[in-house]
C-alpha cells in the first residue's frame, strides 16, 4: 500500500516513514507544506492509497490542501493528523475519511490507516 505524507515537522516525517515501513507500507511522497502536497499529488502517476495530512503547515494549511486534492481526485482517502481537535468536524465535512489525534502511538496510526483502506466511512482515532 502506498502512503503520501504531508507534514512540516521533519522528525515526524521520519517517524511516519519508519512506522509505515515497519508495517509493510511504502511511502511514495513526502511534502513539507500544503502547497507542495498539492503539486506532488498532481505529479504522481500512481496515486497513493492513503494521504496523511497535517493541519498547521506553512504556505498552505492542510484543510486547503485537502480541498484541492479532493477536487483533483474525489476518491482520495485522506486521514487528517492534528493536535487541534477543534477541526475534526470541519475536515469531516470537507471529505477527510479519518482523523488521527496527535500525539498518537504506532498501533493507533496503523489501525486507522487499515480501517480507512477498507472503508468509505469516517474513522476517528
Amino acid at each position: 500500500m502506498k502512503i503520501f505524507i504531508a507534514e512540516d515537522d521533519r522528525d515526524l516525517q521520519k517517524l511516519y516513514g519508519l512506522l509505515f515501513e515497519m508495517s509493510g507500507f511504502e511511502v511514495v511522497a513526502i511534502a513539507n507544506n500544503g502547497e507542495e502536497a498539492i503539486k506532488k499529488f498532481q505529479k504522481l502517476e500512481e496515486k497513493p492509497d492513503i494521504i496523511i495530512l497535517d493541519y498547521r503547515m506553512p504556505i498552505k494549511n492542510g484543510i486547503d490542501a485537502l480541498k484541492e486534492i479532493l477536487k483533483m481526485d474525489k476518491n482520495s482517502k485522506i486521514i487528517f493528523a492534528s493536535a487541534d481537535r477543534t477541526i475534526k468536524e470541519e475536515v469531516i465535512q470537507y471529505g477527510a475519511l479519518g482523523f488521527l489525534d496527535k500525539p498518537f502511538n504506532h498501533k493507533k496510526l496503523i489501525s486507522i490507516v487499515n480501517k480507512c483502506l477498507g472503508s468509505a466511512k469516517l474513522i476517528h482515532s
